[in-house]
């Protein structure tokens, strides 16, 4: 099996559409209850692509295998350096160690980019395949907000993990501002 992480394309807009719209319809890492079409989820690429952030996919053997973005954290000025990050592996690859090669790209992609905080907000406590990813990536638990959520009949956690990049709080960043 060969892995190519890379930067997504139009053209792998199906395969991303697919394995979210499984994670929505199946999951509790989004609490989205109805899965996007390929437009809304190309809309979505586009914000992230707009705003000169990263958008990966992993191939495995020539097929999107999973995804990986970072987003605007909050709106306002002073969060410009803080970003959430998203990733999600198709069900049929996961366990396959593909995160394990995509989260760390990601996260070498925000470095390049000044930016000093990723936030992973998990959704559910149980979800430890995405906590174990993330601690071995470096992140840290920075806390949780129970119950915040209402899917597939229960309630859900959503827990929140920190990475600091490159100086973190250390420094300033290069822009200065």
């Amino acid at each position: 099996m060969t892995l190519i992480v890379r930067d997504s394309a139009e053209a792998d807009l199906p395969a991303i559409t697919a394995i979210y719209g499984h994670a929505v319809r199946t999951g509790t890492a989004s609490f989205e209850y109805d899965p996007p079409d390929v437009a809304e989820m190309a809309r979505r690429r586009a914000d992230v692509l707009a705003k000169g952030f990263p958008y990966l996919v992993a191939e495995l053997d020539g097929a999107v295998a999973g995804h990986a973005y970072v987003n605007t954290y909050r709106a306002r000025p002073a969060y410009r350096f803080s970003v959430e990050d998203s990733i999600y592996i198709a069900a049929n690859r996961r366990g396959a160690g593909i995160g394990g090669q995509l989260l760390p790209a990601l996260l070498q992609r925000c470095e390049a980019l000044d930016l000093r905080l990723v936030i992973a907000v998990i959704g559910d406590s149980a979800t430890l395949p995405s906590i174990r990813l993330h601690a071995s990536c470096g992140f840290t638990h920075a806390g949780s907000l129970p119950n915040v959520g209402w899917k597939h009949g229960r309630w859900l956690d959503s827990v929140f993990m920190v990475r600091a990049l490159g100086p973190g709080a250390g420094a300033p960043p290069r822009d200065g501002a």
